[in-house]
């Protein structure tokens, strides 16, 4: 009984050294999830292409508002004008920016992609001509039926430039972008991204822009991600 008592308090102490070396190691590794959070780094063609999500789901929003000027059914003109607000402060002032400052040059440097480099650049110039109008028009009162005509007009050649424009991008240029520069200037122009972001929208610029995007969503009725599935 005595060599029992003394087997058994053995293992207690045993198995109490266990448990307390491995939850001191557990508070010293970080969670998967806490590692994710702090140590996640953004490449700059992945940043770029998260900034093209925002921008189709304002393509959305113009294609929704063009269908309602040509059914002449009403809805907030306001919502174009907020749409268009975006697209020239995130997409064409900063967004767009970064291409022209960080990439484009180098394509052109390296002598790569420059006839579509080119392009792209004339379509962004293309990009905010259209703009300019969009601004203008949706913040017409009253809106005349030439306004309208003008306003579909404008919206219509928005998304028939910018859906092959960033498709073009996503699938050709991004991907050899990484191909042209080396891992240090990679690293460092994801970290150049990021300060240039915080330093005009804040800490959480992409998500403040991506909940004004939602708002005007809900505003027009399209949010709900479950109305666009077909019956099937």
């Amino acid at each position: 009984m005595e060599h029992e008592d003394l087997y058994n308090r053995k293992k207690f102490i045993k198995t109490g050294l266990i448990t307390v070396a491995g939850s001191f190691a557990l508070n010293l590794i970080p969670s998967c999830k806490e590692g994710e959070e702090e140590g996640q780094e953004v490449s700059p063609p992945e940043d770029l292409m998260q900034e093209h999500g925002l921008l189709n789901r304002i393509l959305l929003i113009y294609d929704h508002c063009r269908m309602q000027l040509v059914n002449k059914a009403a809805f907030p003109m306001t919502a174009v004008a907020s749409s268009a607000a975006i697209v020239r402060q995130f997409v064409e002032d900063y967004h767009e920016k970064q291409e022209e400052n960080y990439l484009f040059p180098r394509f052109k440097k390296a002598n790569q992609l420059t006839d579509l480099v080119n392009i792209l650049l004339q379509q962004h110039q293309a990009g905010r001509t259209l703009t300019d109008k969009i601004i203008h028009l949706s913040k017409t009162s009253p809106v005349t039926e030439g306004d309208s005509k003008q306003l579909i007009d404008a919206l219509t050649a928005f998304n028939v430039m910018y859906r092959p424009h960033e498709a073009r991008e996503d699938t050709v240029l991004f991907p050899a972008f990484r191909k042209i520069v080396s891992g240090n200037e990679y690293d460092s122009l994801g970290e150049e991204f990021e300060k240039n972001e915080q330093k005009l929208f804040g800490k959480d610029g992409f998500d403040t822009m991506v909940g004004k995007v939602a708002d005007i969503e809900k505003q027009l009725g399209i949010y709900d991600l479950t109305q666009f599935t077909p019956p099937i």
